[in-house]
């Protein structure tokens, strides 16, 4: 992923030196690119968790959750992630962390509060799942990527549209006219396919997760019917964007439709009847 976006930004700058006439603008977007990609390995989980409020919680803080959190990482053979608490009334979660050695779990008040003991063990077995799996870095790196993709195309489709240091046709040609249009098109397309790469990902990911949570608990009923109380919550989760929305267990914008194909999450209705499903 990280190689793809480095080859995608420097591609760009490429288009965007030729088209602005600029030599160092494909020096920069070399460097910047570099750059990127480091912080976003080492420090998108810092940014996600910033992003979303979400303040860290001690042992005596809630000792229950800490107890499942502990138990079920015994279970799975995995270190005790960091547990973080967002202060919000809706249900949801998320995990992230470049590795498992540094991860974290974490999880609105509303959750803690709307489910029952089987049911928390489930999500918090799903994103453990997350974790063993290593999706975590995956997903936590593509809301920075994602992000910049779609800013970076922006930024080119001001000044576009504007003509700021565009080559004059006499210079380039019509060679000049083709990398003018090149460049237009990858803008327009760049934050969609990023978009699709991000729901791809998420998708896929969150049936395994599902899978492999009801396995870590052997109860499948439980993750079900918290994935059932989620669904019905019809608070929306008001530190939720969409460079993040494909890291939570389920959709946090509520009330809000959304076709199918631009779904970053499997429809809750087809991962509950995989649950009840297992055979376990």
């Amino acid at each position: 992923m990280i190689s793809l976006f480095l080859v995608f930004i420097i591609g760009l700058g490429w288009v965007f030196s030729y088209q602005f006439n600029s030599p160092i603008i494909l020096v920069v977007a070399v460097i910047f690119s570099s750059l990127m990609s480091f912080t976003s390995y080492w420090y998108s989980d810092k940014i996600v968790l910033r992003m979303s409020r979400a303040k860290e919680i001690k042992k005596e803080d809630n000792l229950q959750l800490y107890r499942l959190v502990e138990n079920l990482s015994i279970t799975a053979g995995l270190p005790l992630p960091k547990i973080y608490l967002i202060d919000e009334i809706a249900s949801n979660a998320f995990a992230t962390g470049r590795n498992p050695e540094h991860a974290v779990i974490a999880v609105t008040r509303g959750l803690l509060e709307k489910l029952d003991r089987s049911e928390l063990e489930g999500v918090l077995a799903h994103e453990l799942s997350h974790i063993g799996n290593r999706d975590i870095l995956l997903q936590t790196v593509v809301v920075i990527l994602v992000g910049l993709v779609v800013l970076l195309s922006d930024w080119f489709l001001r000044w576009t549209l504007f003509g700021r240091g565009r080559r004059d046709s006499r210079q380039g040609g019509q060679l000049a006219g083709i990398m003018i249009l090149i460049g237009f098109v990858l803008a327009i397309l760049s934050p969609f396919f990023a978009v699709l790469i991000q729901m791809a990902i998420s998708r896929k990911r969150e049936f395994l997760a599902d899978v492999d949570g009801a396995l870590l608990t052997r109860y499948p009923e439980g993750l079900a019917s918290a994935l059932e109380k989620i669904s019905q919550d019809r608070m929306p989760l008001r530190v939720a964007n969409k460079a993040m929305a494909h890291m939570y267990i389920t959709n946090p914008f509520k009330g809000k439709k959304v076709s199918r194909f631009f779904m970053t999450h499997p429809p809750v209705e087809e991962r509950i009847k995989n649950l009840r499903g297992l055979e376990i």
